[in-house]
């Protein structure tokens, strides 16, 4: 949803055209097709440009939010944007400054189409923060969360298009009619009203598993040390605990627990053979103090001290 308009209840009213949701949309447009109001796409049959979900904004107003759109579609690895009834887009407008790199291809190559010929091509999932309360409400509920739409796409083959709404009124009752799914970000009840950008961006991270091949994050699973390394660290702290004149009845709680924590940490090769350096260089320094204080018949450790 976004911010405005006051939390109704549409399903109150059978008037279709009365009973908007405040919902998921900021967007604006233009007519990205080869000839201006056409969509070709749809009429030819030729469907979308890929097998991912497509994104669909219905009468957008604020060509940012569109945007913001585009910048959330590049970011979640969707590239096909299509616009009902759209505002004018300017190549050095709002829209192209908030895409981002989505202005090289998601926005110039968005489409204008109808509403009409996204129910027809598409396996549609609407939009919205305002959802009936229980079954008697058959418009707005039952209603999926991201995560659950995630779950049930996961299982199907088939072409989705993600229909957000107006800025100030979201999806009707009588355009939510004609989609087969509604879907809703929880939010806290006493404000759960998103706008445009902010929905997009949530429900499209959610799907990131079903859209993104690699990220650019490291796959820390596949870089956990090797265990015989991480033996060789738990022998370098045991030598340091023994050189640090560690006392005996706490050294073997400490290599318990250094133990237990190595054990939850799941520490990589770089990280293990850093530590591994820093006791070798710590234990060195030890052994030849405790060599000096032999020769010269001194203590290396004040006891006194030591139980202070």
């Amino acid at each position: 949803m976004t911010d405005g308009s006051p939390p109704v209840d549409p399903d109150t009213s059978d008037d279709p055209d009365t009973s908007g949701d405040p919902g998921y949309g900021p967007g604006s447009g233009s007519e990205f097709d080869s000839e201006p109001g056409s969509s070709s796409d749809f009429e030819s049959g030729s469907g979308p440009r890929s097998t991912d979900p497509v994104v669909v904004v219905v009468e957008p107003e604020t060509p940012g939010n569109v945007g913001t759109i585009a910048r959330a579609m590049k970011n979640f690895g969707l590239t096909d944007l299509k616009l009902v009834d759209p505002p004018e887009l300017e190549p050095d407008g709002e829209a192209y400054g908030f895409a981002g790199h989505a202005r090289e291809d998601v926005l110039p190559n968005a489409e204008t189409v109808t509403f009409e010929e996204v129910v027809e091509t598409y396996h549609t999932v609407g939009c919205t923060a305002i959802t009936g309360e229980d079954a008697r409400r058959h418009v707005r509920f039952p209603y999926s969360t991201p995560v659950e739409l995630r779950e049930s796409l996961r299982t199907v083959e088939t072409r989705t298009a993600l229909v957000f709404g107006r800025e100030g009124t979201g999806l009707d009752n009588d355009e939510l009619r004609q989609l087969d799914e509604v879907c809703s970000i929880p939010a806290d009840e006493d404000y759960p009203v998103l706008n445009l950008g902010q929905a997009a961006t949530v429900l499209l991270y959610e799907l990131r598993e079903l859209t993104v091949d690699e990220y650019q994050l490291p796959d820390v699973e596949l870089e956990r040390a090797s265990e015989a390394d991480i033996e060789r660290l738990h022998d370098y702290f045991e030598r340091f605990l023994d050189h640090a004149d560690h006392r005996e009845y706490r050294r073997d709680r400490c290599e318990t627990l250094f133990r237990r924590l190595l054990g939850r940490a799941h520490p990589t090769d770089r990280e293990v053979h850093t530590l591994l350096g820093v006791f070798r260089k710590a234990t060195d320094k030890l052994e030849f103090a405790d060599e000096l204080a032999e020769t010269y018949g001194e203590s290396l450790y004040d006891e006194d001290a030591s139980r202070r």
